[in-house]
């Protein structure tokens, strides 16, 4: 399947899902896909996939292992943030009134999915 297509059916399934992106190690957007501006959504991904690089780089491998994703709360949105491979995130936007649960059950399957297309 398409990164275009994953992203789509992930922004489309959830509830108050803002948007998408795909990014890669130096947060530079692959694809996105959102309900807002195409540069807002790469904004957004540039800023915050770095945030899980360098989470990964500075935890490093302890006991419990590599982080794989991190959420990000805020006053209106949540942030979801989920490594692909070493190299490339996945960021995904939603509004507050998003349930967490049901937009990190689709956000990990879409992270998943894109593994098996990289």
């Amino acid at each position: 399947m398409p990164f275009n297509q994953i992203l789509k059916d992930l922004v489309e399934t959830v509830p108050h899902a803002v948007g998408a992106v795909l990014v890669d190690w130096e947060g530079e957007a692959v694809q996105e896909y959102c309900h807002c501006d195409s540069y807002d959504i790469r904004f957004v991904g540039a800023h915050k996939g770095i945030i899980l690089s360098r989470l990964r780089e500075t935890r490093g491998e302890s006991a419990g292992g590599l982080i794989e994703d991190v959420v990000v709360s805020a006053e209106r949105q949540h942030l979801l943030i989920g490594a692909i491979d070493k190299d490339y995130s996945l960021v995904f936007q939603v509004e507050r009134p998003c349930p967490l649960g049901l937009a990190r059950f689709h956000f990990n399957r879409a992270v998943q999915q894109l593994q098996e297309e990289m």
